[in-house]
C-alpha cells in the first residue's frame, strides 16, 4: 500500500516533555515538525535546530505557518484550553497532552468548540490498545480467568510536590486542582476507564498541610463505575515513587507495579487457593504490544484515514472530569459527587 503523506505539524513547548514528544514524533516517521513556538527562546531555538525548523516569536505566528495542518501543544495544562481553541477554530488539528485542561468550564468549551471545527482532536494519554501490559490485563478481566472482579486498587505517588516552585502554575490549585491526582492520576484513571468503563461517582480526601505548597499533598479516592464496581485510587505528590495497580478477582489478584521508573511494569498473578495453601506470585507473560507511540499514530490515521482515535478528546476529558468531581468531594468533606454522565 503506498504510504500515506506526512501530516505537517507545529508545536508549541519543546523542551522537558515537549522534547519527548519531538522523540515520539521524530520515532514514527509520520510527521514533518516544520515550526516550533516557546516561550523560553533558546530552548525555541535549540528545537528548531534539532528539527531544521522554523521559529516562530509568537504562538500566533505559528498558528499562521504556511502550510500548517496540525498543532502539537506540550505547554503546561492551564495554556492547553486557550491554545486549542485558537487552533481548532483556524481549522487545525490539535494534539494537546494531558491533562486536558485546568477547569470544568475549559472542558465543556473544549468540547463545544470540536463539534463546530470538525477537527481531529487527539490527547496525550498512553494508548492503552498498543500497550502489551494493558492488553494482557483487558485480556484476563475480560476472559473470567481472574473470577469476578471485586475490587481495583491503584496508587500513583512521586515526590514532584516538594520540588515546585511557589512561581509556578503547578503550585496554584486553581489550575492543578488535586495536585497528583491531576498531574499523574489522570493517567491512572484513564487506564480503569479503559479496562472497566465509565466512572460513575467518586469521593475524595486530599491534605495539604504534608507540604508548603498550595495544591494538595495527598487524594485518597473511593471509586464507583458505572458497571457497580468499586475500587480506589491514590495519589502522593510528597512521598517516593510508586506506581501501582491491584486487579482483585475471585479466581484470582492481578498486579502490576512500577516501583522505579527505570525497571519497567511488571504483571503477577496470585491465584485463590481453598485449602489454606501458599498462594505465591506467578509473573504473567505479556501479549504482544503495538507499534510504540500509539497515541501519536492514531491522532494521524484519524486525519489521514478517518479512522477512530484513541485516546480522543472525550477520553482525556473523561479523565480530568474525575479529578473535577473528585476535587469538588474533597471540599464537601469526602461526599460522593457525581461524574457527568454526557462524558461516558
Amino acid at each position: 500500500m503506498e504510504s500515506l503523506p506526512k501530516l505537517k505539524v507545529g508545536q508549541v513547548g519543546v523542551e522537558r516533555f515537549g522534547a519527548h514528544r519531538r522523540h515520539t514524533m521524530r520515532a514514527t516517521g509520520l510527521f514533518d515538525l516544520v515550526a516550533v513556538h516557546d516561550y523560553v527562546s533558546e530552548n525555541m531555538a535549540k528545537a528548531a535546530e534539532e528539527e531544521s525548523a522554523a521559529s516562530c516569536e509568537t504562538y500566533e505566528e505559528l498558528l499562521d505557518f504556511p502550510g500548517l495542518e496540525g498543532i502539537v501543544i506540550s505547554t503546561g495544562a492551564k495554556f492547553h484550553a486557550e491554545q486549542a481553541i485558537a487552533a481548532a477554530e483556524r481549522g487545525l488539528h490539535v494534539f494537546v497532552e494531558k491533562p486536558l485542561c485546568s477547569t470544568p468550564e475549559e472542558m465543556h468549551a473544549l468540547l463545544e468548540c470540536q463539534k463546530r471545527a470538525g477537527v481531529v482532536i487527539g490527547v496525550g494519554h498512553g494508548d492503552h490498545s498498543a500497550s502489551g501490559v494493558a492488553r494482557t490485563i483487558k485480556r484476563l478481566i475480560e476472559s473470567g480467568e481472574l473470577g469476578e472482579i471485586a475490587a481495583v486498587e491503584a496508587t500513583t505517588a512521586h515526590n514532584g510536590g516538594k520540588l515546585m516552585a511557589s512561581t509556578e502554575w503547578r503550585a496554584d490549585p486553581a489550575k492543578n486542582p488535586g495536585g497528583m491526582l491531576f498531574q499523574c492520576g489522570v493517567h491512572s484513571l484513564h487506564e480503569l476507564m479503559f479496562y472497566f468503563g465509565a466512572l460513575k461517582e467518586i469521593g475524595c480526601f486530599m491534605r495539604y498541610d504534608v507540604h508548603t505548597s498550595a495544591t494538595a499533598d495527598v487524594a485518597v479516592c473511593l471509586l464507583h463505575f458505572s458497571s457497580g464496581l468499586v475500587g480506589t485510587l491514590n495519589a502522593y505528590h510528597v512521598t517516593p515513587y510508586r506506581h501501582t495497580l491491584n486487579v482483585l478477582g475471585t479466581q484470582a489478584n492481578l498486579y502490576r507495579r512500577n516501583q522505579y521508573f527505570e525497571e519497567g511494569l511488571h504483571l503477577d498473578m496470585q491465584v485463590t487457593h481453598f485449602d489454606g495453601k501458599h498462594e505465591p506470585l506467578i509473573p504473567v507473560p505479556l501479549d504482544e504490544g503495538g507499534l510504540p507511540h500509539g497515541e501519536v499514530r492514531s491522532w494521524f490515521n484519524g486525519i489521514r484515514q478517518g479512522t477512530p482515535v484513541y485516546p480522543n478528546l472525550r477520553d482525556g476529558a473523561r479523565a480530568v472530569a474525575a479529578v473535577f468531581a473528585a476535587d469538588d468531594s474533597a471540599k464537601q468533606g469526602g461526599a460522593p459527587v457525581a461524574v457527568p454522565d454526557e462524558l461516558a
